[in-house]
């Protein structure tokens, strides 16, 4: 994985930067399920290994649930550990429920009499932690997306965010088989990411030899095709640098995209 992209996701989540070498999930007890009112407990993380809880809990500070008719949702019984953040989730409409983690920040790193300072945090802070004498200034947008998606009863269409680098439906993610390809899109802005590295590793690399990542890349309209090698939950990620900035003095945007999807027995 690109050294920007861990680096990204760190700071958007505010850890301290030696946590760049960490990866980021939320992971659903369950994807799909039938029945009223139904209820899925989530596990949100940065650890060392895919859906492994081993370092640091996930910042639900913005956690954002929308649910299949459009509507916001709350979770219900969030709980942030020192390992783990957890939180509930009840299905009451039938169809898909959209569930991320949205970091949407700046970076800034400067002097101040020869010793460096840094600022994480919201645009609208940035003019207040950085003094007006501030030497070597560097700022930088950050805009993470943390997802997954869940399921009550058939598999509803999902209306693309168009903000950011985001996963879009053309098989959807609640509808994965493992002697089934499946097909994607990601997108920025709303618009095709073509020649985006993408990449996807199934679950249980703690305990193997070889992490068994699969490399992929997207086509000229942004999509690409993944044949998945066996049932389980896959962690996959994207991400880039862009200079489509839209705070003062920025010269640069980190965008990172990490999605939990659960691939079936046919």
């Amino acid at each position: 994985m690109k050294l920007f992209a861990k680096l990204g996701l760190a700071a958007a989540l505010a850890l301290p930067l030696v946590s760049h070498a960490h990866d980021v999930w939320l992971l659903p007890s369950s994807t799909v399920l039938s029945g009223n009112s139904t209820w899925v407990t989530f596990d949100g993380a940065v650890s060392n290994d895919k859906f492994y809880v081993n370092h640091a809990p996930l910042r639900l500070d913005n956690l954002v649930i929308v649910a299949p008719d459009g509507s916001s949702v709350q979770a219900e019984n969030a709980q942030r550990g020192k390992l783990r953040s957890t939180f509930d989730l009840q299905l009451a409409q039938p169809g898909t429920y959209r569930v991320a983690v949205v970091n949407d920040g700046v970076f800034a790193r400067w002097k101040e009499d020869g010793k460096p300072k840094r600022y994480f945090g919201k645009a609208e802070g940035l003019a207040q932690a950085v003094p007006a004498q501030a030497q070597d200034l560097e700022i930088s947008q950050s805009l993470g997306r943390v997802e997954t998606f869940v399921t009550s009863g058939k598999p509803s269409p999902l209306k693309p965010v168009g903000r950011g680098l985001e996963l879009v439906a053309v098989t959807h993610p609640n509808d994965l088989y493992s002697d089934e390809a499946a097909t994607f899109q990601m997108m920025v802005d709303g618009k095709p990411a073509a020649g985006l590295e993408v990449t996807v590793v199934p679950d249980g690399s703690r305990y193997r030899d070889k992490v068994g990542e699969i490399a992929l890349k997207t086509d000229a309209q942004g999509k690409f095709q993944v044949q998945w090698p066996q049932p389980g939950m896959y962690w996959l990620e994207a991400s880039l640098e862009d200079q489509q900035v839209t705070v003062p003095k920025a010269s640069k945007r980190r965008l990172s995209y990490a999605g939990t999807l659960e691939v079936l027995r046919p």
